[in-house]
């Protein structure tokens, strides 16, 4: 089997063994910040921020649900060198959500600093959250959200096209809902 078709067939693999329930209920917390007029926010570090801007503007434009994430420079820089880089995305939270927001935390080992006092501190805050991550089954962000994301991988790539996929086809699904 050639390198592409070994590559493919696992990605493929990945993204078609989750449970399909736990998608569900990410629909349903985004009916219930839709109903009561909130806003998702998505963020992760490095390809899982680059992949929160995407999945934000397809959820805004495609499925007319509001969306954000915090990857602009100066604000990461502004409340990284105030607050310390493990703290900036809980003061962004902190300064831009609203009570019926949904927030969606991504980290591909679900060991990152910044994403799990986030995440502490959106339940703190009760805010709805889902988590994205993979590698260990038993990485920290994955006992923190209400539903939580995981893919069996320690390989970045499959891990954060697999999250990818997920939140795109979970948009799709919001739009097929609603037609």
């Amino acid at each position: 089997m050639d390198f592409f078709t070994k590559y493919f067939d696992e990605i493929h693999h990945h993204t078609k063994d989750i449970d399909h329930n736990l998608l569900i209920e990410c629909n349903t917390l985004i009916n219930k910040l839709k109903t009561n007029r909130g806003k998702i926010i998505l963020v992760g570090n490095g390809g899982s921020a680059a992949m929160a801007s995407h999945v934000a503007v397809d959820f805004t434009k495609a499925a007319k649900v509001r969306a954000i994430n915090f990857n602009e420079a100066d604000l990461i820089t502004c409340f990284g060198n105030d607050y310390g880089y493990e703290n900036w995305v809980t003061e962004a939270i902190r300064a831009y959500s609203d009570d019926n927001d949904l927030i969606i935390l991504i980290s591909s080992s679900g060991q990152s600093e910044n994403i799990i006092n986030a995440a502490k501190f959106s339940k703190e805050k009760n805010l709805d959250l889902i988590t994205l991550s993979g590698f260990k089954s038993s990485n920290p962000l994955r006992e923190i959200g209400d539903v939580n994301l995981w893919i069996n991988s320690d390989n970045y790539n499959y891990v954060e096209m697999s999250h990818h996929i997920w939140l795109v086809a979970l948009c799709d699904f919001v739009i097929a809902s609603n037609q």
